[in-house]
């Protein structure tokens, strides 16, 4: 017999880093995000696609969006919002600061021990990063199954989740017991667009950090400030161990960063003749390109 299920869908605030151009690197190497527009990060968004088409199939549902982040990141709960989510909640705290793939998963694992879903989505990997690690580790964390490069949640039925995955070769349906944590592929369908009565309910959400920013909400009741506040957690909050967070719990260490941006004098330009695919192979293979 089916049920409610209380769906939570790990999202993350990016750079657009699909846009990069030469003012993207500060000189320390450092990611200049103010050149940088900040989105929705792409697969967390056919992530949450994958979670509303469950709530669509079974009503009643909930669908829950986390995100970590600096106060600005609670855009992403309204992004949810005005697509159909029900709800979200914002890890904003200085002790986050500096985390790597480690110390987030743990900080997401936490919370989520908290909210006590029945499925995690999540966004294959994030396009900052590149790493696709938080979800699994945030599966290890929780000691739960985890299905990866997911395409398609098909069913969710007597306790198990049936779901398509996008591999290199082909597909596979596989089958697993909730609870779960699902990484969602490039491949699954998009994000449907916003609602545009969700976008008029919901345009004032905003976190208590927000309201005491932005006097101009002044005027909503406060009944309504009540009923869009977004929630914030902390450390306090999520408790743990604070050693694991932040900077002190992340290991990882950037030795490195270089902006390399190409430029038309350093392009080649081949035909389809043998001698020229010759010279391609030869310095690929010198390089060590590849071979």
């Amino acid at each position: 017999m089916n049920k409610n299920f209380k769906i939570v869908v790990l999202a993350k605030q990016v750079p657009d880093t699909r846009n990069v151009g030469k003012n993207a690197m500060k000189e320390d190497g450092t990611v200049n995000r103010a050149a940088l527009p900040a989105i929705f990060n792409p697969e967390d968004m056919n992530a949450l696609e994958q979670a509303l088409r469950i709530k669509d199939k079974y009503p009643g549902s909930e669908v829950l969006l986390l995100t970590m982040g600096p106060p600005r990141a609670a855009e992403i709960i309204r992004e949810g919002y005005y697509r159909g989510a029900d709800g979200g909640v914002l890890l904003t705290d200085r002790k986050f600061a500096g985390a790597d793939t480690l110390a987030t998963s743990y900080a997401l694992s936490m919370a989520i021990k908290k909210i006590n879903p029945d499925i995690i989505i999540a966004g294959r990997q994030a396009i900052d990063g590149d790493t696709a690690q938080v979800g699994p580790q945030v599966a290890e964390k929780l000691s739960l199954p985890q299905i990866t490069y997911a395409e398609d949640v098909i069913s969710v039925e007597d306790g198990k989740i049936t779901v398509k995955r996008r591999l290199e070769r082909g597909v596979e349906t596989v089958k697993s017991p909730i609870p779960v944590v699902i990484t969602v592929h490039a491949t699954a369908p998009d994000c449907r667009p916003r609602n545009a009565k969700q976008l008029m309910r919901f345009k004032h959400a905003k976190t208590q950090t927000e309201e005491m920013d932005n006097e101009h909400n002044s005027y909503l009741p406060i009944h309504s400030l009540e009923s869009l506040r977004i929630p914030e957690w902390g450390v306090a909050d999520v408790g743990g161990d604070e050693i694991q967070y932040g900077l002190s719990g992340s290991p990882t260490k950037v030795k490195k960063i270089e902006n390399i941006v190409f430029q038309a004098k350093e392009s080649k330009r081949l035909t389809s003749s043998f001698e020229d695919i010759d010279m391609l192979m030869s310095e690929l293979i010198s390089s060590h390109t590849i071979g």
